[in-house]
């Protein structure tokens, strides 16, 4: 997170300056996206050790649920039962495609606990972006959420005593890679999306993640897709079809 902020850190700020005056509400509002993202990060890292990457990755995939009830509870957005069915449908793909451990041994850990935390704050981060995007543009919005994430993972390393030195070079090279592709490329096309359609919207379009991770399997590391994979896949496609459909809809301003 400090490795992307640095790097957008000058036209992140050339912006804002250029930019209206920058409302301290909104502001705030990144600043506490970024406290739910630094908690989805740090719960989840934590829960990859503890269980395996799959359930870890299925537990965290529970945001679409959490995002789709806070916008209707919070932001008093209509959620049509056709969206509710395209979720479900959705979940249950990806349940297919990520859960075969978990289905097998249906048992929860501390891993898998805070696997369900983590997406828990990564719905949080959603929300709150959708409201700071409101009047903050894409690049402002994910540059201030991404320093407080930053200096709130910094405090929790420091209060766990995690090292932050002595690495390996291969792990600072991964750790570049993550700053530049995840989290310049991919969370700021997430900041730009949330600017122009809701929470509740993008959240689930995100599940098609696990159906790419499989794809990209078969010519990255030469694992050839399964029957469950490809039934799976193309459940949560058909989920994401049906949300896409029927959207919620916002309340009038």
């Amino acid at each position: 997170m400090a490795i992307a902020a640095a790097v957008m850190a000058l036209p992140a700020l050339r912006q804002a300056q250029q930019a209206k005056p920058l409302s301290t509400r909104h502001v705030g509002l990144a600043v506490l996206a970024g406290l739910f993202f630094a908690g989805d990060l740090a719960a989840w890292n934590t829960s990859v050790l503890i269980t395996n990457a799959a359930n870890a990755t299925l537990f965290g995939n529970t945001s679409p649920f959490w995002v789709s009830l806070g916008a209707m509870l919070l932001f008093k957005e209509k959620i049509a039962p056709v969206f509710w069915a395209g979720l479900a449908l959705a979940m249950a793909g990806a349940v297919i495609i990520l859960g075969g451990d978990f289905l097998t041994h249906l048992t929860l850990g501390l891993g898998d606990l805070l696997a369900l935390l983590a997406g828990f704050f990564y719905a949080g981060f959603f929300l709150a972006t959708q409201r700071a995007r409101d009047q903050l543009s894409s690049l402002v919005s994910w540059w201030i959420s991404a320093i407080t994430s930053a200096l709130a993972l910094l405090i929790f390393s420091l209060a766990l005593g995690q090292p932050l030195t002595g690495y390996p070079a291969s792990a600072y090279w991964s750790l570049i890679a993550l700053a530049l592709v995840t989290q310049v490329g991919g969370y700021l096309c997430i900041n730009y999306a949330l600017g122009h359609l809701p929470a509740s919207i993008v959240s689930p379009t995100m599940l098609g993640q696990p159906v790419l991770t499989a794809l990209l399997a078969v010519p990255l590391l030469g694992e050839p897709l399964t029957l469950l994979q490809i039934g799976g896949g193309l459940l949560v496609l058909g989920g994401i079809w049906l949300i896409h459909r029927r959207p919620a809809i916002p309340p009038p301003v």
